[in-house]
């Protein structure tokens, strides 16, 4: 079990990695993708599970869709077609469909019955809600104002740059 955890740990740094390494944004996103799913595992294998489907409902999920927004609304002009052409090839996909089979076989292997433990502590909804609306509630809102922010701030960038007078975005 401890092997599985750090080949997710690894997974998730190696995937990091390409996040901070990477030039286009779409292939960053798509390693975060892997990055999310990796901690959620690693959530899942501490006896955590409500924590791991939180991770991938919420960030993998969520946030995710909202990131694909962005990019594609800052990703405005002809110069944006033959970007999507390039994302749409398979030479994209190798590297994160890679690290998401070898965590998929790591989750079909812990859903084993045999592999289960029994001293896993789960964490329940009840107790998420409780955390999230009680002393957390101020940083969950700053969280969601953040988000609405970032995505006001993009939208006007890319409203200032595309109505610039003489220039071709």
């Amino acid at each position: 079990m401890p092997f599985l955890f750090y080949l997710c740990a690894l997974i998730a740094l190696l995937a990091a990695w390409q996040v901070i390494r990477g030039v286009n944004a779409m292939h960053a996103l798509l390693y975060l993708i892997v990055v999310l799913l990796a901690i959620a595992l690693m959530f899942f294998m501490l006896g955590a599970p409500f924590a791991a489907a939180l991770e991938v409902i919420i960030y993998a999920g969520a946030i995710m869709v909202l990131m694909v927004f962005v990019i594609m609304m800052l990703n405005q002009g002809d110069s944006a077609v033959g970007q999507e052409r390039a994302w749409r090839a398979g030479r994209i996909w190798r590297g994160p469909a890679l690290l998401c089979a070898v965590l998929l076989a790591q989750l079909g292997y812990l859903l084993l019955p045999a592999v289960v433990s029994a001293d896993a502590a789960a964490v329940d909804a009840v107790a998420v809600g409780r955390a999230l609306y009680g002393p957390y509630l101020l940083l969950v809102e700053l969280a969601s104002m953040l988000l609405l922010a970032a995505l006001v701030g993009a939208w006007h960038l890319t409203r200032v740059l595309k109505h610039r007078p003489g220039e071709e975005v």
